[in-house]
Parts: C-alpha cells; structure tokens; sequence
C-alpha cells in the first residue's frame, strides 16, 4: 500500500468521514527539501467528519496526526490539513 492509500485507509477507519480528499502534491515540491523520486512526500488532506465536532483545530489536528500513526507521519514531509465536521 503506498502513503496515499495507507493516508486514506487510516483516516476513514478513524473518522468515517462524509468527505475525504488525499493528494500528493510531492511533485509541485521537487527540488525542495523532503522531495523523494516518486513522490509520497507532501500532502494535502480535506477531511470533514463529525467527530470532529466541538474540537479545537490543535485538538483536530492531533487526532488526525494520532489516527495515522507515528510510523506513518515519519514518513511524511509535509502534511497541509484542512479538518472540519
């Protein structure tokens, strides 16, 4: 399973979102820092769900960050999230 799915997988188990968008974006980024060939290294992430309900947007984003593991955000070099219910 490559990041994009394993992304995908983890936040839908997490969350059961009614709307969720993953994109690799690593390829806008090459050259920069964190850039690998092939990708899978810069992320955006649209995710609404209403778990999300009545959490700040730290306490958001630590779920997301939670939900997907620290292995997983390791391998990640940048990760935009847009959360909201």
């Amino acid at each position: 399973m490559n990041v994009t799915e394993d992304i995908r997988a983890r936040l839908s188990a997490a969350f059961a979102p009614s709307e969720l968008e993953v994109v690799d974006d690593s390829e806008r980024h090459r050259g920069h820092a964190g850039y690998r060939e092939g990708g899978q290294s810069h992320f955006n992430v649209r995710i609404r769900a209403a778990a999300f309900g009545g959490q700040s947007r730290i306490q958001r984003h630590r779920a997301v960050h939670s939900a997907l593991g620290a292995e997983l955000v390791g391998r990640i070099h940048a990760l935009s999230l847009d959360i909201d219910t």
